[in-house]
């Protein structure tokens, strides 16, 4: 048998589970190297530049291979436009972020990690399942790092004053909370909402609570068939999945509905996240990472999370997040370095420490199995649960998620009908 070099027997301590023989082999044999360095990589992302570079400077002192590595913070708002102009000059980062609903539409970016070093059983055993849009059908997309989960924000005192202790834990129960909390002035006029549910353009996350939606009542909104094709799933032939899209869109559009009895939002109102900040929205569904900024806009609110409320009759508790994994640069003039970097940042302890840094919850199912507390405790439970589903194209399924509402709530089309031209509008994107 050859002889491990010092830096083999580190990494394989350091990666645990991960590190098996055929990952250090495909790190080694296209980085080219056997020495203590990896060399210089840069990785892009959009989480906040000095908590991700100050522990992995931290890191470093423990694991010399990380000594070389800059990471540099970028907006989310133009991130992927950035990102693909830089890396199709042949420039930009050696690692970056990826989103796992931007997996497929970015394959093509990514120095696909082959199963022949990273499994797929290895992979599904040691990452979390709304991981899924990284495993492609020749490899590994990206290595997840953290996850977003989507969860439930709730104003105590709102929810008081209308006679409730506890957030709701089934989504039914929000017909009464709305009934108690929302009112109208006598020009029927929404001055307070108990949640912000209906409508899409003034509702942050819009397309992923109806995808939560749809998933929880036990539909599809995509799935490969038995040839590996990526197919619409909307509108299935299985009974059960057809009537969840129809379900979901229904309870969904209830509460923009202004002859119902429980209606709460329009799309005059302002934006979702800040009417909650702002003490005028009782119930709020956001991600995880949205809770510090509803902080700083108001340190007075009287405000917590909680879970994701559930479809009472579902056999099985579900939510969805997003999940960032750290991909390879195609493009990148050391794959090989930016691998194995990868593979370091995720090994068990040290995904832990950039874990509680960033104040997310890892992607490792080690990870968010351990003992925690509090909100910690919480989010862990809720990754736990996520799924996810395979987009092909965010910003262009966003357009029909879009129109799949409005159609609803404008009335131009009944609740089957915008969810049949939905699935049209997904077998169109699957098309091109």
């Amino acid at each position: 048998m050859k002889k491990l070099s010092l830096f083999q027997i580190v990494l394989l301590c350091i990666f645990g589970a991960l590190a098996v023989a055929g990952v250090l082999i495909f790190a080694f044999a296209v980085g080219g190297g056997t020495t203590n360095t990896v060399g210089a990589i840069k990785i892009w992302g959009t989480m906040e530049a000095q908590a991700f570079g100050d522990i992995v400077r931290e890191l470093a002192d423990d694991n010399p291979q990380l000594s070389q590595v800059t990471y540099e913070q970028k907006d989310p708002t133009t991130y992927e436009s950035e990102l693909t102009n830089a890396l199709a000059s042949g420039g930009g980062p050696d690692l970056f972020l990826l989103r796992q609903d931007y997996a497929l539409k970015n394959a093509g970016k990514v120095a696909i990690i082959p199963f022949s070093a990273l499994s797929q059983s290895q992979f599904q055993d040691t990452f979390i399942e709304a991981s899924a849009p990284f495993l492609a059908e020749n490899g590994v997309i990206g290595v997840p790092l953290f996850a977003d989960p989507l969860i439930l924000y709730w104003n105590k005192d709102m929810l008081a004053s209308g006679g409730f202790a506890q957030p709701p834990k089934y989504w039914d129960e929000l017909f009464n909370i709305a009934q108690k909390i929302s009112t109208r002035n006598d020009s029927g006029t929404i001055t307070r909402s108990a949640i912000a549910l209906g409508e899409y353009r003034n509702i942050n996350n819009a397309k992923d609570i109806l995808a939560t939606l749809i998933l929880q009542a036990g539909g599809s909104i995509t799935a490969y068939d038995e040839g590996g094709n990526l197919r619409p799933a909307l509108v299935s032939r299985a009974e059960t999945s057809a009537q969840a899209g129809v379900s979901a869109l229904r309870f969904y559009t209830e509460f923009a509905d202004p002859s119902k009895d429980d209606y709460s939002w329009n799309r005059s109102l302002p934006e979702a996240q800040k009417a909650f900040a702002s003490g005028d929205l009782a119930l709020y569904v956001g991600y995880a990472s949205e809770k510090s900024q509803i902080a700083h806009a108001n340190p007075n609110l009287n405000f917590a999370i909680a879970p994701i409320p559930q479809v009472r009759a579902a056999q099985n508790a579900l939510d969805t997040a997003r999940v960032y994994a750290l991909s390879a640069s195609r493009a990148g003039k050391n794959p090989g370095g930016a691998i194995t970097v990868a593979f370091l940042l995720v090994s068990s302890d040290n995904a832990k420490a950039l874990s509680q840094a960033l104040g997310m919850p890892s992607a490792r199912r080690d990870v968010v199995s351990q003992p925690a507390t509090g909100d910690d405790n919480l989010l862990n439970k809720q990754v736990i649960l996520a799924h996810s589903w395979f987009d092909p194209d965010p910003e262009a399924t966003a357009g029909f998620f879009r129109a799949m509402i409005e159609n609803t709530t404008s009335g131009s089309l009944q609740v089957s009908e915008a969810i049949q031209r939905a699935d049209q509008e997904m077998t169109n994107i699957l098309e091109l």
